[in-house]
């Protein structure tokens, strides 16, 4: 097999394991993988995983590699409230939630950094289109405070609540406020009820 005839099939995939490259041809030469890297034409992801390299100027597609690599995950935290304009801060690590262990990779697209939840917690995200195809998840704005908040309990008070720097009038405006409250109380925390109660009345109340 060339590489041109791989390109072909895996292109529209945009990333992939060796497992599904095997899945799909039984007798492909892993060292291919390799030898492709080294050319430049493929960039390693993590272990078993890969990228063709000409996609790391495709919008978006950091954020599609977020939950290809490590599942289950989605983006969440510092990321997510970045896109949404929610805090000030360019973020350039790619910040995610997942149930499986802590952990983080660096490669061509990007930083990742995955933090742990507990599985009941594991909601909220929604899927957001590429315009090449496929799809990446991403928490909604709520969930990511929810997230922000059960992973950082520090902010207990009015004044750490202010060092977020959260966008007063996205908070204002945009805010759905029962279903921050309602996000809370699924995750069964009273304590992080309390907090999301104190984010609105530090935020929302001026």
């Amino acid at each position: 097999m060339n590489y041109l005839q791989f390109r072909e099939r895996w292109l529209p995939i945009g990333c992939f394991n060796i497992y599904q490259v095997r899945a799909w041809n039984g007798n492909f030469d892993r060292t291919n993988l390799t030898r492709w890297q080294k050319q430049g034409f493929l960039c390693r992801l993590r272990q078993d995983w890969y990228a063709f390299s000409e996609l790391t100027a495709t919008p978006m597609m950091a954020n599609y590699i977020a939950s290809k690599i490590y599942s289950p995950s989605y983006i969440s935290l510092q990321a997510a409230l970045s896109m949404y304009g929610i805090i000030p801060e360019a973020v350039t690590d790619i910040t995610c939630v997942t149930t499986n262990r802590t952990t983080a990779y660096d490669n061509a697209f990007g930083h990742y950094t995955y933090q742990t939840i507990r599985s009941p917690l594991f909601f909220g995200y929604r899927q957001v289109p590429l315009e090449r195809g496929g799809c990446y998840q991403m928490a909604e704005p709520e969930k990511a405070l929810v997230d922000l908040m059960y992973l950082y309990p520090q902010y207990n008070t009015e004044a750490e609540m202010r060092e977020l720097r959260l966008d007063n009038w996205w908070m204002t405006k945009q805010l759905d406020k029962g279903k921050l409250r309602h996000y809370a109380a699924l995750t069964g925390m009273k304590a992080l009820a309390n907090r999301a109660e104190l984010m609105i009345n530090t935020y929302c109340n001026d």
